[in-house]
């Protein structure tokens, strides 16, 4: 059975009529003949959108029973058995009420498909699960229900309904949206006219890069090649040549004329070896950055083949290039790469600019630089070979002149002068050539023991020789560099890879790239000077011998906020300087970090400040305004002429005011201690006290009911190492909040005990318990239990947060775990008496 066809109709936002176009399109295809159902509509009251339901056939819904409610979902079974041509299904995203067929509506629209029945659907960009992050972030509200962006991909055809912000707001006031009640919250919050116009372009780009999409598989399905200009692209080559920025914005102003993206590309030689870039591309890649365009990087061994391949691959429909400046000499032995392209361009408009300078006046691109050069000692050693060496050499072969005759020792000097190549390189090679020849001539050509030639063979023979030794000695001295590039390029990005993962994973960055620094380059020293009044001073070092100052250093290097980078040591090749740039780059790289970290810690201790703030506002303005009222209300009537209280009214009144002054006190208490160990002026004096007596001094403040706190010490238990007014507090709070959270009638227990090598406190309570994930919440400041504000020991969420301050500065611990059975037990650890 074929698979069934999915449509999805996507809106930006609730309400701009993606259920009303999806019933407009079944009731169309119902007019057609074809058998069309309702699967699952839902109208949210609006009653143009209900109307639109007119006669289509409904499946009945599937009525399941949560929580004690009856909930309705859409019926799978009842529409597989039905069987229709097609179903309109809305609101894809929707998670499914537990005891389901399937968790959710999208995997029921998929078994449907799978059932051959066509599917017509509805969802909003916010339920997308590639942009659920971007949206929250717009909105401020997190979409709970999402599909996956490939459901939505799959489908076979997904059209937008779209709608200005303003039409939407309209469409909103007038109430076709939302109820009367809530129609201003709305507005005023997920339908701002700024939500509402990035939602749409969300939306949009969304469905922008769809159609790309499709359109890249269709070319590809199809075999086409050529580029379409469904939206200009412009491409413009960049080779690094200082003073070709005016390529780059002729470019951007070329795209920004048809709307089109600009992107600039570089092709690097396929050698496989690590090359410097030219030195002005780094600024190009800026310049491309602030012009809105995009930079990429190629790799082949033909320049013009790379750029067309990329050209093509961009779907490209211009491509720019800069009018070279090499001669007429150099482009006929070298051949044009402007001529390749254009030869090779098909569909590409390609366009030439000339310079802003006199073509004369242009530069020219370096010629490339030879490979990396040999040690001094192989140099040395390669030309004591050949001029030492290819002497012997020629002088060990003249016993057997008879034998090898003059051929035969032409071929053993070849081999000398191979080894020279590969020892010294290419200037001692061309050295033993000379030095080749003249031994051949004067020791193997007739006339003997002279430099005459009587024979003109030999002196061709001679010449052959030459040349070929020649063309061996450069093809092996280019082997040799390579090589050694090739080791040097391997040696280089081990280094590159260890300062990308120290910069990584490293605290201390600064310090472990200086060391590493000095470690790469076998420096003597490295060190990092930032300026200090009118002096320096050292911020980070490694090695020995470090300078005081920038100008007595052997190379200097600016970095961050006036700071001077300086090496001591040997002197550094133009080679290691790549290399050093990148260290460089990752030093300041360091530095910022440092700086955004010692910014981001001040806006850290700042909004923890704002935080305590605000929780002390709200405090004063709701949670000390409750006794205060309590107080104010019982003096008042006290002091009320026009009723006469009797003895018990009056002590009734009277304890009201005590109560509350009590309650007024704790909350200050609290919020005084929270004060003191944020800013670290709590005096703790620590002494060994009896554990029994603090406990039952802590359950005695809190509470004239003993029969509802059970208190249980071993015997024999030691004293511990604590102050008995802070532990007596911190004991306080804890069971103060265990009472408030237990059941009326339920007792507390405190119990104490050794336990290894300390002595645990338990405060256990039969109250709801505590969620594995708000167990460390409950002991930060302003953090309440549970939702009801008033069901804390102070109101504002200190009592727990102050019994962990204490205690951690006692040096012991405070937590929290379930009660078997139901509950929370508070678990405090302390030091036993005696311990330093």
């Amino acid at each position: 059975m074929p698979r069934g066809k999915l449509r999805i109709y996507l809106g930006a936002a609730p309400g701009v009529g993606k259920t009303y176009a999806m019933l407009d399109e079944g009731w169309r295809g119902l007019n057609r003949g074809k058998d069309v159902v309702i699967g699952f509509v839902e109208t949210h009251q609006r009653q143009r959108t209900a109307a639109q339901i007119r006669e289509l056939p409904v499946v009945p819904r599937h009525r399941l029973t949560y929580r004690g409610q009856e909930l309705e979902e859409m019926d799978v079974d009842a529409i597989l058995d039905r069987a229709p041509a097609i179903v309109l299904v809305d609101e894809l995203a929707h998670t499914n009420v537990p005891g389901s067929r399937n968790e959710k509506r999208w995997q029921d629209v998929e078994e449907l498909l799978e059932a051959g029945i066509d599917v017509i659907s509805t969802v909003n960009v916010q339920h997308l699960s590639s942009v659920n992050d971007v949206v929250a972030g717009i909105t401020g509200v997190v979409q709970r229900e999402t599909v996956p962006d490939s459901v939505v991909r799959a489908a076979n055809q997904i059209e937008l309904v779209d709608m200005t912000p303003e039409a939407l707001r309209r469409r909103m006031a007038h109430g076709n949206i939302y109820p009367a009640e809530k129609m201003d919250t709305a507005l005023g919050n997920y339908f701002r006219a700024g939500n509402l116009g990035a939602l749409r372009e969300l939306a949009l780009l969304w469905m922008a890069d769809r159609v790309d999409t499709e359109l890249a598989d269709y070319r590809t399905r199809h075999g086409i090649t050529e580029p379409w200009e469904t939206k200009e692209r412009v491409v413009v080559a960049l080779s690094g040549v200082p003073g070709a920025e005016h390529l780059l914005r002729r470019a951007s102003r070329m795209a920004a004329r048809t709307r089109g993206d600009l992107i600039g590309v570089h092709v690097r030689s396929a050698d496989g070896l690590v090359q410097q870039l030219p030195a002005g591309l780094e600024s190009q890649r800026k310049l491309i950055s602030e012009l809105g365009g995009s930079y990429a990087e190629v790799t082949g061994v033909d320049a013009a083949a790379a750029l067309l391949a990329f050209a093509k691959a961009e779907n490209a429909t211009q491509l720019i290039l800069g009018a070279s400046g090499r001669s007429r000499w150099s482009e006929l032995v070298g051949g044009s790469l402007i001529n390749r392209v254009i030869r090779g361009a098909g569909a590409i408009d390609v366009h030439v600019i000339s310079p802003e300078t006199p073509e004369a006046a242009l530069p020219r691109a370096p010629r490339p630089k030879r490979p990396a050069s040999l040690p001094p000692r192989r140099r040395l050693a390669g030309w004591l070979l050949a001029s030492v060496g290819m002497i012997l050499l020629a002088l060990a072969i003249t016993p057997f002149r008879s034998n090898v005759g003059f051929p035969g020792a032409l071929l053993f000097l070849l081999l000398g002068v191979v080894a020279v190549a590969i020892v010294g390189g290419l200037e001692p090679a061309v050295c033993a050539i000379v030095v080749a020849a003249l031994a051949a001539d004067f020791l193997f050509v007739p006339p003997l023991h002279s430099f005459r030639i009587a024979d003109p063979t030999n002196i061709a023979i001679l010449v052959v020789f030459a040349v070929v030794a020649a063309v061996v000695s450069v093809l092996f001295d280019q082997l040799t560099r390579r090589g050694l590039q090739l080791i040097r390029a391997r040696a280089e990005a081990e280094s590159l890879a260890r300062l990308t993962g120290r910069s990584v994973i490293t605290t201390e960055l600064l310090p472990d790239l200086v060391d590493e620094l000095r470690r790469t380059f076998a420096l003597d020293g490295v060190g990092v000077l930032a300026p200090d009044g009118e002096g320096w001073r050292l911020a980070a070092a490694a090695g020995e011998g470090i300078p005081e100052r920038p100008e007595d250093a052997l190379f200097s290097a600016p970095l961050d906020e006036g700071s001077v980078l300086v090496l001591t040591g040997r002197a550094l090749d133009a080679e290691d300087r790549r290399l050093l740039s990148a260290f460089i780059s990752q030093l300041r790289i360091a530095q910022e970090e440092l700086r955004l970290e010692t910014q981001a810690a001040a806006a850290a201790e700042l909004a923890e400040a704002n935080t305590v703030r605000t929780a002390i506002l709200s405090a004063v303005s709701h949670d000390l305004r409750t006794p205060l009222a309590g107080v104010k209300a019982a003096a008042t009537s006290l002091l009320s002429d026009e009723v006469q209280w009797d003895s018990e009214e009056v002590r009734g009144f009277c304890t009201i005011i005590d109560t509350e002054v009590d309650r007024l006190t704790a909350l200050i208490d609290n919020l005084l201690d929270m004060s003191r160990l944020q800013t670290g002026a709590l005096p703790i004096s620590l002494n060994e006290v009896p554990l029994a007596y603090v406990l039952e001094g802590a359950v005695d403040s809190v509470t004239s009911n003993e029969d509802r706190v059970v208190i249980l010490v071993d015997e024999g238990i030691p004293p511990v190492l604590a102050d008995a007014g802070f532990l007596e507090r911190a004991v306080a709070n804890v069971v103060l909040n265990a009472l408030n959270w237990s059941p009326p009638g339920a007792e507390v227990l405190v119990e104490a005990g050794v336990v290894q090598d300390h002595v645990e406190v338990r405060v256990v309570d039969r109250g709801p318990g505590i969620p594995a994930d708000r167990r460390e919440l409950v002991f930060q400041a302003f953090q309440r239990q549970g939702d009801d504000a008033g069901s804390t020991p102070d109101g504002v969420g200190l009592g727990l947060a102050v019994a962990r301050g204490f205690i951690e500065a006692m040096g012991g611990h405070l937590t929290v775990e379930d009660t078997p059975g139901g509950g929370a037990t508070f678990i405090f650890a302390l030091r036993q008496g005696g311990e330093p």
